[in-house]
C-alpha cells in the first residue's frame, strides 16, 4: 500500500473517532482534515509532491469521483431527473453554468497571460459547486426551502456536467504544454503529435460521451427496475440493494473505460448511471426519493470517501504554498468565488419565478469542493511532471477551495445567522407595537 493512502487513511479513521464531537462545536470535517493532512506531511513536503504524481493516485481519485458522482445523482429528491425544479435548474446548468466557465476564461487570460495552455482545464477544475464544505448552510433557516432544493440539485449536477468538459480540455492542456517546453529542434515533430492528440480529443469526445451516457443509462436502468421489482417481491432486501449501490458506479465506471476503441468518460458514465438509477428505483414512491436505509452505505462511502480527499487538499496546500503564491492567484479564486459566480447565477434568472433577493443567494452560496480538488488533481497528475502549468494549476485549485471553505463555511453562517437575529429582533418589535 502506498505510504500516502496508509496515511490519509489512519487521519481519516482518528478523525471518526471524535468528528461527532467535533461537529457539535462547529469544526466541520473538511476543515478538521484539511489541518490533518498539512501536519501530517509537514515533515516532508517533496514526497507527498512526488506521492500524488503517480499512476496510482490517479487511479485512486478517479475512483473516489465516480463514486461521489453517483451519489450525487442518486440523491436528488423529488419527481423527474431535477427533482421538481426542471426549469430553474436548466437555467443554471445550461447558462449560468458556461457564461460562468467562459468569462472565467477570459478573466484568467486577461490577468494572467502565460496560463492559456491550460486556461480550459482550469475553469472545469475551480467552478462546478459542492456543498460538502459548507453543509451548515443549507441547514440555516435562512435560506428558504427551495434555494436549498435548487442548490443541492445545481450542485448535484455540475461537476457531472463539467467532466466530459474537463477531459477534453485537459487532453488539450497536455498537449500544449507539451509543445510549449519542448526544444526548437523538436516543436515540429511535438506541434504534429499535439494536433493530432487535440483533434483526436475533439473527433472522439461526442462518441465517447455517447458511449458513456448508454453505458450509464442501461446500468442504472436495468439494476433501479431489478432493484424494485426484486424487493418487492421479496427477493432482494436492504442488505443486497446497499452493495448493488456501492458497486453500480465502479461497475459503470470500469465498463465505460475498458470499452475496446472508445475508451469512454468512466465518470459520465457513473453520474448517468446514478440518475437513471434513481428514476427506475423510485417509480411508485410517493416523494420520488431512494429510500434512506437503501442510501446508507454508498453515502456513507461517499462520505468517507470524500474526508480522504479533504486530507489529501492539506498536503496540496502546503505544496502550493512552501513555493509561493502569486498574488493574482489569490484574486483570481477570489473572483471565480464571487463575481464570475453571482453574475452568471443572477442573469440566468432573471425573468424566472425566482425573487431577486433569493437569486443573490443562489449566486452566493456557490462552495467549491471535493469536485474541484478531485479535477485539480487529476491535472496535476496529467501535466508534465515539475512544470509550470501545473503547479499553477494546483496553486489555483488550493487557493479556491480553501477560500471557499473560509467563505462559505465560515463566514456565510456567521453572516446569515446575523440576518437570522436581525430577522427575529426585527418581528419581535413589530409584535410588541
Amino acid at each position: 500500500m502506498s505510504p500516502l493512502v496508509l496515511v490519509g487513511l489512519v487521519a481519516v479513521l482518528l478523525w471518526s473517532l471524535v468528528a461527532h464531537r467535533f461537529e457539535r462545536w462547529g469544526v466541520a470535517g473538511p476543515a478538521a482534515l484539511l489541518v490533518l493532512g498539512a501536519a501530517a506531511i509537514a515533515g516532508n513536503i517533496p514526497a507527498f509532491a512526488s506521492a500524488i504524481d503517480t499512476e496510482a493516485s490517479e487511479k485512486v481519485v478517479e475512483v473516489i469521483l465516480a463514486i461521489i458522482l453517483f451519489v450525487d445523482a442518486t440523491e436528488v429528491r423529488g419527481g423527474g431527473i431535477f427533482g421538481g425544479e426542471g426549469r430553474v435548474t436548466l437555467r443554471l446548468v445550461l447558462i449560468a453554468l458556461p457564461l460562468s466557465l467562459i468569462l472565467a476564461v477570459v478573466v484568467a487570460v486577461w490577468m494572467i497571460p502565460e496560463s492559456i495552455v491550460v486556461i480550459l482545464a482550469l475553469v472545469c477544475v475551480i467552478m462546478p459547486t459542492d456543498f460538502a464544505p459548507a453543509a451548515r448552510i443549507l441547514r440555516l433557516a435562512h435560506v428558504p426551502p427551495r434555494v436549498r432544493q435548487i442548490l443541492n440539485v445545481e450542485s448535484g449536477y455540475n461537476d457531472g456536467l463539467i467532466s466530459p468538459i474537463f477531459a477534453m480540455s485537459l487532453a488539450i492542456s497536455v498537449a500544449l504544454t507539451e509543445l510549449v517546453r519542448a526544444h526548437p529542434s523538436e516543436q515540429e515533430k511535438i506541434l504534429t503529435d499535439g494536433l493530432e492528440k487535440i483533434a483526436d480529443a475533439f473527433v472522439t469526445a461526442v462518441p465517447a460521451s455517447v458511449v458513456a451516457i448508454a453505458v450509464g443509462i442501461v446500468l442504472g436502468f436495468v439494476f433501479g427496475w431489478a432493484v424494485r421489482v426484486l424487493h418487492r417481491r421479496g427477493f432482494a432486501n436492504d442488505a443486497g440493494i446497499r452493495f448493488v449501490m456501492l458497486l453500480l458506479p465502479l461497475v459503470a465506471f470500469g465498463a465505460a473505460v475498458e470499452i475496446p476503441a472508445v475508451h469512454a468518460n468512466g465518470f459520465v458514465a457513473a453520474f448517468v448511471a446514478g440518475l437513471v438509477y434513481r428514476i427506475a428505483r423510485t417509480k411508485g414512491i410517493p416523494d420520488r426519493a431512494i429510500p434512506h436505509d437503501e442510501l446508507l452505505l454508498v453515502d456513507e462511502i461517499g462520505v468517507l470517501t470524500t474526508n480522504f480527499v479533504w486530507f489529501m487538499l492539506g498536503g496540496t496546500t502546503l505544496v502550493a504554498f512552501v513555493t509561493g503564491v502569486d498574488p493574482l492567484v489569490i484574486v483570481l479564486a477570489l473572483l471565480a468565488l464571487t463575481v464570475l459566480r453571482i453574475g452568471p447565477v443572477y442573469l440566468s434568472l432573471m425573468g424566472s419565478s425566482i425573487a431577486p433577493r433569493d437569486r443573490l443567494l443562489i449566486g452566493a452560496l456557490g462552495p467549491r469542493g471535493t469536485a474541484s480538488i478531485v479535477f485539480g488533481l487529476l491535472a496535476y497528475n496529467a501535466l508534465p511532471t515539475d512544470s509550470p502549468e501545473a503547479d499553477f494549476v494546483l496553486d489555483v485549485m488550493v487557493v479556491t477551495v480553501v477560500g471557499s471553505v473560509l467563505l462559505h463555511g465560515v463566514l456565510a453562517p456567521l453572516v446569515l445567522r446575523r440576518m437570522d437575529r436581525a430577522g427575529s429582533l426585527s418581528g419581535k418589535a413589530l409584535t410588541a407595537e
